[in-house]
């Protein structure tokens, strides 16, 4: 049986927060949004089918989880969620907090939001809250 891996693309482009029951739990370096990502534990999943029942219900309250805190700390208009894996097909969600005053807002975030890598300052500051806030 095959250990699970983290994809190699998620790790050079992410943080890790921490560790879910499921998931790891991944911000992605782009300083313009909050951008979480939930990486299942599950060694070749591609696709949500890929999760047992149990795990699919796992992972749903793990998307929850994230949304609310990200509703909680950063107030966004919209969150955009979704497991796509067109370019990364591990099996991921993003959780994504939009504003309509981000840069692509209305579009998508995918190939239209450039990257802006966290200062570290910023970077430490937003690891510390949602460390914190996956914690309590």
């Amino acid at each position: 049986m095959t250990e699970f891996e983290l994809d190699t693309r998620l790790q050079a482009d992410c943080f890790e927060i921490c560790e879910l029951k499921l998931s790891k739990l991944l911000l992605l370096d782009n300083g313009k949004l909050p951008w979480l990502i939930l990486v299942p534990k599950v060694a070749g999943a591609t696709e949500l089918i890929d999760l047992s029942a149990e795990q699919q219900t796992e992972l749903l309250a793990e998307v929850n989880q994230a949304s609310n805190i990200l509703n909680d700390l950063y107030q966004p208009d919209k969150l955009n969620v979704a497991a796509i894996g067109n370019v990364v097909s591990q099996l991921h969600v993003h959780v994504i907090g939009r504003y309509k005053n981000d840069p692509v807002w209305p579009s998508p975030v995918w190939g239209n939001l450039a990257d802006e890598p966290y200062h570290e300052e910023a970077l430490q500051k937003r690891l510390t809250e949602l460390k914190q806030a996956f914690t309590d």
